[in-house]
């Protein structure tokens, strides 16, 4: 009996086809570590763009005048001029916009608004110090302004024309303060606007008085 023929046999697939090109390892867990980068860079520029927006919304609140009062202040204080204010300068310039802090919430806005300042020598050992720019500070006066009291606003007021914090405003302080901006009024005019607004008939206007006028 005739043994039969032995089958060829198959080809294997890398003799059929050439050897097969390796395929890259990537694992599970690269991917996701990209995934969650980028989608934490682009949650960071979305607070970004929406911190922004909220900032110009609140800036268009103000006056012109009370822009005008923040950006002097920062720079009247800003003593080495370079753009940025440290505890000392925020102190002042605060107080100067009617803002008297004291300490600790001084620092918590540098904590939580300021960047520590950079070495000027890395060869030097270096302190740093917070350091507020004039963005951020824009940003926190804008919002102090806003949710200023109006009231406390108007007692500044009352503050610069009385003199000597004697709680009330007369004639003299009136003259004092139109011969400071310059306004010609004449001593009838002067006498007039106390005794239109002096409803308890002292002479002079005081702090209730004085609310009422500006309140109207």
């Amino acid at each position: 009996m005739a043994s039969s023929a032995a089958h060829p046999a198959f080809p294997s697939r890398s003799n059929a086809f050439g050897k097969l090109p390796e395929r890259p390892m990537t694992t599970f867990g690269t991917s996701t570590n990209q995934q969650r980068g980028d989608f934490q860079r682009a949650e960071r520029e979305r607070e970004r763009i929406e911190r922004e927006s909220r900032e110009r919304e609140e800036q268009n609140q103000l006056s012109e005048e009370q822009k005008e009062e923040i950006k002097e202040a920062f720079h009247l204080f800003d003593l080495d001029k370079d753009l940025k204010i440290d505890y000392h300068e925020l102190k002042v310039a605060m107080k100067a916009l009617g803002f008297d802090l004291p300490k600790a919430e001084i620092l918590s806005i540098l904590q939580t608004h300021g960047a520590p300042s950079e070495p000027p020598n890395p060869n030097v050992p270096h302190h740093p110090r917070l350091l507020l720019s004039f963005r951020d500070f824009q940003s926190v006066m804008t919002q102090r302004i806003l949710a200023r009291d109006p009231r406390e606003e108007i007692l500044r007021a009352f503050e610069l024309f009385d003199e000597g914090g004697k709680g009330k405003i007369n004639l003299n302080d009136l003259r004092r303060v139109a011969r400071e901006l310059g306004e010609g009024l004449e001593e009838e005019e002067l006498a007039a606007m106390i005794e239109e607004f002096d409803m308890d008939s002292d002479g002079a206007i005081n702090r209730e008085e004085f609310l009422e006028i500006c309140m109207q």
